[in-house]
């Protein structure tokens, strides 16, 4: 599979698994290429074409031919400086021969623009009952709190490494957490857990999960108790990064009642307290994993594909829910 059918692969599965409707994808992508057109000298030169297909600012080739073949893939969800060099070495050997790096976690100019698709965020918001107008208004300021956090920050140091040796690099962000976002909510649906301990069976049943509670990091009640009931679950873990410290009170009020999360701050555990929220902790890395496998196991419907596994991925496959 050459890069370039890799890439416009995965962007097509993240659309497929968005909880947002294809329409509303369709109009961002049309919006892009309507502002483009408005555009003149500097701002034209340096506008991201990729956006005209691609709706997921966080995801990117960030270095390779796209024309390069690709049959062996070496994955971690953080793939810095040290992985790389890891790759170079393991190439030395030439039983290996990695064709490509992936990332989960954005890097190069994917991880400069990561508050860009913090947006997906209200239209998730909106679809579970909360006014858009409040959403918005409550992701604008989180979204301009991300976007100043990640100025400063040395975005291209583990891709010009990549570059000096030689390795393509691309990173995979918001279509695996969508994948894993739409599994759950699916899972959740047809199984139907009446308890937050029914909840923690099905997480700690999914293979990801119970890995990771064999490495002492499984899926955790942080707020409530194991006999309360799951009532509304909303599945938080796409988007970019956590959102407002200011919606609890807003999920209450729409009917929300139990919120599966990757991971949460102090901050935003303490507001979902007051709101008399259960707060279930899936686990970062192992939902990073599960939805990365998950586009792994339909990127490779078209192509059968090996997997170095690092830094905290490890392949496994399904072939149903």
């Amino acid at each position: 599979m050459k890069l370039e059918k890799l890439y416009k692969k995965v962007v097509e599965i993240g659309i497929q698994s968005d909880l947002r409707r294809k329409e509303e994808i369709t109009k961002i992508l049309k919006e892009e290429k309507e502002a483009y057109k408005k555009l003149k000298g500097e701002e034209a030169e340096f506008f991201d074409k990729d956006r005209f297909f691609n709706p997921f600012s966080d995801t990117r080739v960030l270095h390779g031919d796209l024309n390069k073949e690709i049959k062996k893939i070496i994955v971690g969800i953080d793939m810095e400086v040290g992985e790389i060099l890891l790759t170079y070495l393991l190439n030395k050997d030439s039983n290996q021969k990695i064709d490509l790096i992936i990332s989960h976690h954005p890097e190069g100019y994917a991880l400069a623009r990561l508050y860009d698709v913090m947006k997906l965020q209200a239209d998730l918001l909106a679809n579970y009952g909360i006014t858009i107008s409040v959403a918005e208004q409550l992701m604008e300021k989180r979204i301009s709190e991300i976007e100043r956090r990640l100025m400063p920050v040395n975005h291209n140091r583990a891709v010009d490494v990549a570059k000096v040796l030689g390795i393509p690099m691309m990173c995979i962000h918001t279509p695996a957490d969508n994948c894993v976002t739409n599994y759950l909510k699916r899972n959740f649906e047809k199984k139907k857990p009446y308890k937050l301990k029914d909840l923690m069976k099905i997480l700690k049943n999914i293979p990801e999960y119970k890995r990771m509670a064999k490495l002492n990091v499984p899926p955790k009640i942080v707020n409530g108790s194991e006999d309360n009931k799951c009532g509304k679950i909303f599945i938080d873990m796409t988007g970019g990064t956590e959102g407002s410290k200011d919606i609890f009170e807003k999920y209450a009020t729409s009917g929300v009642s139990t919120l599966v999360y990757m991971h949460i701050s102090e901050e935003h555990l303490k507001n979902a307290k007051k709101a008399n929220l259960n707060i279930v902790i899936a686990g970062h890395i192992a939902s990073d994993n599960l939805g990365l496998n998950l586009l792994f196991d339909k990127l490779e419907k078209e192509e059968k594909l090996e997997f170095v596994s690092v830094s905290g991925f490890e392949r496994f496959r399904r072939t149903k829910l």
